[in-house]
């Protein structure tokens, strides 16, 4: 009995054993290396995103204290000039000595993309560089509230 082309080419048609478990181990190494890349990648996004929503906060508390050094808004009695709360920084604030200025700092307070809420904490000219408690007195810092720890081993609350 002889093989006709027809039955040589079906025996050829598939994919043998060792070919598919050779396939399926190059896969998961593959997957197994992208994994933990992705990760990191993931994470080193959101600290960069920290970084720059920190800096943003920063910016806009030190905005606020040199316009009221200069006398350009109102001092509220006990802040230093710092304002007294976050929400001061995205409230319009009257110019003194212009009829129609106003300026606001920020549009909107930042999300922490650490913990996915618009809270952060601060701290106070008055409180010590290393409180996690406000002091209430103004707003000199902010920090993250997050527990967490950055890729660089220091916790993001100290960032």
């Amino acid at each position: 009995m002889s093989l006709t082309t027809s039955d040589t080419l079906r025996r050829r048609a598939g994919y043998t054993l060792v070919e598919l478990i050779t396939v399926c181990a190059v896969m998961l190494t593959l997957a197994a290396v992208a994994l933990p890349t992705a990760t990191f990648t993931n994470k080193r996004i959101k600290e960069a995103e920290l970084r720059s929503h920190l800096r943003t906060l920063r910016n806009a508390v030190d905005e606020h204290k040199r316009y009221s050094d200069v006398g350009l808004i109102p001092i509220e009695i006990g802040t230093d000039g710092y304002p007294s709360e976050l929400e001061v920084l995205i409230e319009p604030i009257q110019l003194i000595g212009q009829a129609d200025g106003e300026i606001r700092f920020l549009r909107r307070i930042p999300v922490d993309p650490m913990t996915g809420e618009a809270e952060w904490g601060l701290r106070s000219y008055q409180d010590q560089p290393d409180d996690t408690n406000w002091g209430g007195e103004n707003v000199y810092d902010v920090f993250s509230l997050s527990e967490g720890v950055g890729l660089n081993r220091v916790p993001y609350e100290e960032w």
